[in-house]
């Protein structure tokens, strides 16, 4: 069963090559848009977008997430560097899930989204 992922969620899901989000395009964040951290544990807490759900990469949280995830909804990922967030689109899009975008870094995706980092 899909689940739809929100902003709003309550709900955590635990998420290294391709370039970071273009930071001339801004991202079009939505009301239903879902920020997605895929750093680890100890990176989210030191810093991350505030809603971002966290699903950590390198735990393979990501591979286990995907097939849960709706595949109508718009996806925004970063990470540290835009490498892992970059692996997580690519993962994505080859689940048919087409609205997804690396937004690069932590600093990165806050500049493009306008959300503010929270510690």
């Amino acid at each position: 069963m899909r689940h739809s992922l929100t902003l709003a969620a309550t709900v955590l899901l635990g998420l290294a090559a391709c370039a970071p989000a273009d930071s001339a395009t801004p991202a079009q964040v939505s009301p239903q848009a879902v920020v997605v951290d895929v750093r680890t544990p100890a990176e989210y807490a030191e810093g991350h977008l505030e809603g971002a759900v966290l699903i950590d990469f390198n735990s393979g949280d990501v591979a286990r997430a995907i097939p849960e995830l709706d595949e109508h909804a718009q996806y925004l990922v970063y990470c540290r560097s835009g490498n892992r967030a970059g692996q997580t689109v690519d993962l994505m899009k080859a689940a048919g899930i087409t609205n997804v975008q690396n937004l690069g870094s932590l600093a990165e995706a806050a500049e493009a989204t306008g959300l503010p980092i929270v510690r």
